[in-house]
Order: structure tokens, then sequence, then C-alpha cells
């Protein structure tokens, strides 16, 4: 894949949790319904979210916005617990096109000494999907600042 035919959306924050901690929240039906998605998010509802989480496996992320309904999916292409997670990214309608989430966390220490884990995430999409770059990262962020208002100091 070349730079010309792709674009890169990177978001990164630090979290006050345990690389683990952080990890297994993407992987957890649970904790995608309440970081990711729903009411605390965007005005939508969860409908139903489903995780085959091995590589290879798939997921199902299906929530109703605007009186449609939406289906997020893609397939786990690398799981290396709790460092890196790669997985493709699409809705169902437009299949087979997808486009690629690559999340490294790294753990460290903050200041004071306590646990802390960096979260990079980067995703790799279409350049006919340039126009959306900017909504994209804000989404990302604003999902990656949910999960940390959930697995902070917890």
């Amino acid at each position: 894949m070349s730079d010309n035919s792709h674009i890169l959306v990177r978001v990164e924050h630090t979290f006050q949790a345990s690389p683990e901690r952080v990890f297994d929240a993407w992987l957890d039906p649970a904790m995608i319904g309440r970081f990711m998605f729903g009411p605390a998010l965007r005005e939508e509802e969860v409908l139903r979210i489903e995780v085959d989480a091995r590589v290879g496996g798939a997921f199902s992320f299906l929530v109703r916005r605007g009186g449609q309904e939406i289906d997020h999916v893609g397939k786990y292409l690398e799981i290396d617990r709790p460092r890196r997670l790669v997985f493709t990214w699409s809705t169902a309608d437009t299949l087979p096109e997808t486009s690629r989430v690559v999340i490294d966390l790294v753990a460290g220490k903050s200041v004071i000494g306590n646990v802390e884990t960096k979260l990079t995430l980067t995703h790799e999409m279409a350049q006919k999907w340039a126009d959306y770059a900017d909504r994209v990262q804000g989404g990302w962020t604003k999902m990656v600042a949910a999960l940390g208002g959930i697995v902070d100091n917890g």
C-alpha cells in the first residue's frame, strides 16, 4: 500500500490504566457498547454487538442512528495482547471495500509512578475517503476519550 492510494488518520491518547485493561476493552462486547457506540457518544441505539476475538474472527456492531441501521463490520488481522490489535473496518453496505485500523499500546509510568498506557490508533483508508478524514479522526478521538473515562484508574 502506498501513501498515494491511502490516507492515514492517527489518534493518540494516554490512559491511566494498564495495557491489558485498555486492550481487553477493544474485544469485550459490553465495553465496546459503552465507549464506541450508543447514546453516551451520539444519538443512536445499540442493536447488537458481536465479537469473535481471534485472528480471522469477525465482528459486527449494529446500531440504529437517525432511523437507519448501520452495521460496522470487520475481521481481526492481528491480536497481540496487550501490545497490538489490527482489524479491518467497514460498514456492511460498503463491503467488500474495507479500511484498516491498527491499535498500538505501550506501557509506561506516569510522573508519580502509576501505570499508564499510550495508545496510538492509525486508521488507513482509501484516498477516495479523504473528505471524511477529519470526521473519522473526530469519531475515534471521541471514542478513545470515552474509553479513558471507563478504564482510567479502574
